[in-house]
């Protein structure tokens, strides 16, 4: 396999995480509006990939392929969670 090809495979990847990682964040500051923010938009998408990214990297090495439906639900969970650890949901 070429670096190319091996470039495309990892943004494949990870796509699913980048996607949810950015919305995330945009999506709980329009339904959110009351709460407090703990960080910038930035911040928390960095965050929220770094959950998501962690989750996918265990779902291939647990299943030992990637793309499992279980895995983006817990992709999703953690994302989830993170992102209410960070608006401090819990305060409000």
């Amino acid at each position: 396999m070429d670096p190319l090809a091996i470039l495309n495979h990892l943004f494949n990847f990870i796509a699913p995480a980048l996607w949810l990682a950015l919305l995330l964040p945009i999506l709980a500051r329009l339904f959110m509006k009351k709460r407090t923010l703990a960080r910038s938009l930035y911040a928390q998408a960095a965050i929220n990939f770094a959950a998501s990214v962690s989750v996918l990297v265990l779902g291939l090495m647990v299943f030992g392929d990637d793309g499992k439906m279980l895995t983006y639900l817990a992709m999703a969970l953690a994302g989830a969670t993170s992102q209410w650890l960070m608006r401090r949901a819990w305060l409000n």
